[in-house]
């Protein structure tokens, strides 16, 4: 190619993207979007004038929440999320941006789904939902994801599992989830897990009442299941005593003191202030029915997963959002649990035979292998187990065991 043809090659390349810098657009914004406030038709319209008004359940179903619990979260969120009209165009109201975030929260659709049906472009949800997101936490975290901090709030928690579930000493109901997510950008295989998808780690403690009271979000799924809990500010807490657990006490009928402990599976370490069950292989009868007992208490933090996830089922999907966006995003799903458990706690509760299974987080931790207990931990336990088969032991174990 001689000097003459590139040449030509260069012009025609330059008038072509002057051309296309020049060419005016069809339109500012897509006419049918346009309409979203004059049209009657759009899934706002929907729920704030008719379903509000003529079919209240299915308003409630619609955005997991009825009209005057929207009102109020809308009231505590307004402000960090209303913009400023423009000469050009009218901002999307506040009570739109929450509508559209809290239908993404309760079923996952996709962006270009919710575009249509809320009459609003796909690249203006993308920066609504992770916004309003970050509102809703940072609004509710203060007052609904509280760890106790006095002993009087530790011990109320340890009288509701021992009146619900059976088992004293017992602070809380720790468990881990993966939660799925699109492989991040430039990252290789951080966010890999063991089980061949990238994921962030939801770590969490739960009441006896299904309402969390800690959570670690955004870890990595490549970190080994242990190192989760060992590297989470709780596991710093309890060691350094920051907690103001209560001392040690007797169990009912007991003479030995026992610290008050949280319930935990196979994945975690067995430790002073940490009960997990025993190993299958090889246990005794007695062994058996505290590995039931214990199971019973520590379900409750299964539970809190599921009707969380029931109710937010973006959490079931592989959440196209980057770590930081989906760290927040479930974030806001955690403090909008406990807040309605809060506004409605019986409206809101689901009883546990009636949890569909199906709606959980697809991962759960794995076990962690390489723990060596302590000889204190392991004599604490036996504590347990003597409680559970003698003075604590319930009519219906030995059936269910």
């Amino acid at each position: 190619m001689d000097v003459e043809e590139i040449v030509l090659i260069t012009l025609i390349i330059g008038a072509s993207a002057a051309l296309l810098l020049n060419r005016k657009r069809r339109w500012w914004v897509r006419p049918w979007i346009e309409q979203r406030e004059t049209n009657s038709q759009g899934n706002s319209n929907l729920l704030h004038n008719e379903l509000a008004v003529l079919d209240k359940e299915n308003y409630k179903n619609f955005i997991r929440m009825d009209e005057d619990t929207f009102n109020d979260l809308l009231k505590l969120i307004e402000n960090d999320i209303q913009k400023q009209d423009t000469k050009f165009r009218n901002a999307i109201s506040a009570k739109d941006r929450l509508s559209v975030t809290l239908r993404y929260l309760a079923t996952g659709e996709s962006y270009k789904s919710l575009s249509f049906s809320f009459r609003m472009g796909q690249s203006t949800i993308a920066g609504i939902i992770p916004e309003v997101c970050i509102a809703i936490y940072n609004n509710l975290k203060n007052q609904y994801l509280k760890m106790p901090t006095t002993t009087q709030e530790w011990l109320k928690i340890a009288n509701e599992f021992e009146e619900r579930w059976n088992l004293p000493h017992v602070l809380g109901a720790l468990d881990g989830k993966h939660v799925v997510i699109k492989a991040p950008a430039n990252e290789g295989s951080s966010y890999f897990n063991y089980k061949h998808t990238h994921s962030i780690v939801l770590l969490a403690l739960v009441d006896a009442n299904y309402s969390f009271l800690y959570v670690d979000v955004g870890r990595n799924g490549k970190i080994s299941d242990g190192g989760v809990y060992k590297n989470s500010s709780l596991a710093a807490a309890i060691e350094t005593n920051k907690l103001n657990f209560p001392e040690e006490r007797p169990l009912p009928a007991g003479t030995k003191p026992v610290p008050y402990v949280i319930v935990a599976d196979a994945a975690f370490p067995l430790s002073r202030h940490i009960l997990k069950p025993f190993p299958f292989r090889n246990m005794t009868w007695q062994q058996r029915i505290f590995n039931y007992r214990l199971s019973r208490a520590r379900r409750v933090v299964e539970n809190a997963f599921g009707i969380l996830t029931n109710r937010f089922r973006v959490l079931l999907n592989i959440i196209s959002l980057d770590p930081s966006k989906a760290q927040t995003l479930t974030l806001a799903c955690i403090v909008l649990h406990n807040f309605l458990r809060t506004r409605s706690p019986n409206g809101y509760d689901v009883k546990e035979q009636n949890i569909d299974r199906r709606f959980t987080f697809k991962y759960t931790l794995s076990r962690q292998a390489g723990n060596r207990s302590t000889a204190s931990a392991l004599d604490n336990r036996n504590e347990f187990v003597q409680y559970v088969n003698g003075i604590g032991a319930v009519e219906w174990q030995n059936d269910l065991a």
